[in-house]
């Protein structure tokens, strides 16, 4: 059972390393963390239009932290178990706004809130309009530690994490994150109870949570940009524009955790992964576009024939 609980109400909208930490916590301990969602609980109906409901909001995505991960230091790499998120009210909220979005398309006709209803003892999310029940997948959008000088929009993706919204950040999975301060400075929030690859609308099913965590530190090993192990596939997450870059910056620190690792040489990294590769986009509407490399494990196991 977890013996810290993170619940502030100072939520933040910069990654920086300029704000004093909301709790500290020794490596190995278990965390529990509450989260708000994208919009801060400011929708709630169907007739909560955006452009009147954050009217007076001049930022989005809040995030819980910083948090500081005792022994952490520039040059270490933060690893993060993702142990259990719960959804802590009965519906998410999506949306679209104005002048965003994946398509600019004939028929959309501007603002429009969706209310996603938890179903099926919180295991499907059900929309009257459209009479679709989908499966929950929740994960979180926003998860990130503070970059080494600059504090950066809560709403971008980056080297240090960020708004990646990779669905991979989910229950069962252990992400990795460079640390670029004392401490990691580590933020979270942006869950999602379900959402499609790219997230093509800009807004998710988003939804408040509580989550519990466990934080390491691995001394000495110095990584480019975040990655995910889950029980099949290992991953790399890249974030730029254009999306090739973010799709280049995945492999290659893909490539380069194979080699790393797994006793690979980069050519034979390379080749594995043009015959193997898997690649997804997890958004195409924030500041940058994050992108998903990843190898299934069966993979990385030699074998004599």
């Amino acid at each position: 059972m977890a013996n810290i609980i993170i619940k502030n109400e100072d939520y933040k909208y910069v990654f920086s390393p300029y704000v004093e930490p909301v709790a500290r916590v020794a490596p190995g301990e278990e965390v529990i963390i509450y989260t708000e969602d994208a919009f801060k609980s400011r929708i709630k109906t169907s007739e909560d239009i955006p452009s009147k409901a954050l009217a007076a909001v001049k930022f989005l995505n809040p995030q819980t932290g910083p948090v500081y991960i005792e022994g952490a230091a520039p040059g270490d790499t933060l690893k993060i178990e993702i142990i259990e998120i719960e959804l802590t009210r009965d519906y998410a909220v999506s949306c679209f706004l104005k002048n965003f979005g994946g398509l600019t398309i004939e028929g959309l006709t501007g603002e429009k809130v969706w209310i996603w209803k938890l179903v099926d003892n919180k295991k499907s999310l059900y929309n009257e309009e459209i009479k679709i029940k989908i499966p929950v997948r929740p994960f979180f959008g926003t998860f990130g530690v503070a970059p080494e000088l600059e504090a950066i929009s809560t709403m971008a993706p980056g080297p240090f994490g960020g708004n990646m919204d990779v669905p991979d950040i989910a229950p069962g999975n252990t992400v990795f994150l460079p640390v670029y301060n004392e401490g990691a400075l580590f933020y979270i929030g942006d869950c999602h109870a379900a959402q499609g690859e790219g997230e093509l609308g800009g807004v998710a099913c988003e939804i408040t949570a509580k989550t519990t965590l466990k934080f390491d530190v691995i001394k000495g090993k110095k990584i480019s940009w975040p990655r995910i192990e889950s029980k099949d596939r290992i991953m790399a997450v890249g974030s730029a524009r254009p999306m090739e870059d973010a799709a280049r910056i995945a492999y290659a620190e893909l490539i380069a955790w194979l080699v790393e690792d797994y006793e690979f040489t980069i050519e034979g990294a390379y080749q594995l992964l043009t015959q193997v590769g898997g690649l997804y986009v997890g958004n195409m509407v924030d500041t940058s576009y994050s992108l998903v490399a990843s190898v299934h494990k069966k993979y990385l196991r030699r074998v004599e024939i």
